[in-house]
């Protein structure tokens, strides 16, 4: 795990000593962390701002974690979405997956393998934007006679 690590992230948890500790611990590590405390503000902030990767909580009162993540992946197919879970059952986490999740974590979370799915996520991020530009290149030298 390289200390070159700078991501801005965004954490979906509705305990708020939880996710209070947790940011501290990643901003000490570097990364640019925005908190939230439910899905619906996160879906709003998904909306304002872009993430490297999203660490999101499985079971939270209103949106819980496998709705929030649906709506995030309609808003935005590419999102990398990490789940917590304090509450794992073989059927949520099959579930978070199916939704698009791209890993799923049990709390108490070990911090080096969660900076190490939030670099993957960064990594895989930073791939599909290479590709988009790649494609974005090609249609652009299509409409070119030279």
């Amino acid at each position: 795990m390289s200390e070159e690590i700078k991501a801005s992230i965004l954490l979906v948890d509705d305990e708020e000593k939880f996710i209070e500790v947790l940011s501290q611990r990643l901003e000490g590590r570097g990364l640019k962390v925005d908190i939230s405390t439910s899905g619906e503000n996160a879906l709003k902030r998904v909306k304002d701002k872009d993430f490297d990767a999203i660490v999101l909580d499985l079971a939270m009162p209103g949106l819980d974690g496998i709705e929030t993540i649906r709506r995030m992946r309609k808003m935005n197919p590419d999102l990398q979405i990490i789940m917590l879970t304090g509450h794992a059952t073989v059927e949520k986490g099959v579930a978070a997956i199916k939704e698009g999740a791209a890993d799923l974590l049990e709390k108490p979370v070990d911090l080096n393998k969660l900076l190490s799915k939030i670099e993957e996520a960064k990594h895989k991020k930073v791939l599909i934007i290479e590709k988009e530009h790649e494609e974005k290149i090609k249609e652009i030298l299509k409409t070119k006679s030279w």
